[in-house]
């Protein structure tokens, strides 16, 4: 029997995967930000600093609530309801957009799916990946193959139409 600490290992071992995955393909993205939709206490964060050195991240989160070690500048920390303020980078032309939002409750992440596919291809460029917790269904997003190391369903990624 699964317990949720062994689907939480499983789900942040998959996002690190896909994460590295696409750093080692960084040339083939477009240019533009990383949008770290969700900043939590900054883990993801710190790991796209260190993988994307030369990409500016913006976090967006109801509070910059980041660890001290991994906490962004204020001014690069969209603070509120994320499905309203991410709307204030619709035609940023992003690179990346890395959401992993999901509560574990079905009934609130189905809320969840309703608006975020929408507001992370409002904000990607063309060509631009989406990484997330959660399935993304948009027909402006192609799903991509992902590293052996990921089991299907576990994390998701997109490339922008």
């Amino acid at each position: 029997m699964r317990t949720r600490l062994d689907d939480f290992i499983s789900r942040i071992s998959a996002q690190r995967d896909i994460l590295d995955y696409i750093a080692e393909k960084q040339a083939s993205l477009p240019d533009g930000p990383i949008l770290e939709i969700g900043l939590g206490n900054g883990r993801t964060y710190s790991h796209l600093r260190v993988r994307f050195p030369n990409r500016h991240i913006i976090a967006f989160d109801r509070e910059n609530g980041a660890h001290g070690s991994c906490r962004p500048d204020d001014g690069d920390v969209v603070l509120g309801d994320i499905k309203e303020t991410c709307l204030s980078y619709t035609g940023k032309r992003a690179a990346i957009g890395h959401a992993d939002i999901g509560t574990g409750y079905p009934e609130k992440d189905a809320v969840i799916r309703e608006w975020l596919p929408s507001r992370v291809v409002a904000v990607l460029a063309p060509g631009g990946l989406a990484v997330s917790g959660l399935e993304l269904m948009h027909p402006e997003l192609e799903e991509m193959p992902l590293p052996a190391s990921v089991g299907k369903g576990r994390y998701f990624l997109y490339r922008r139409r």
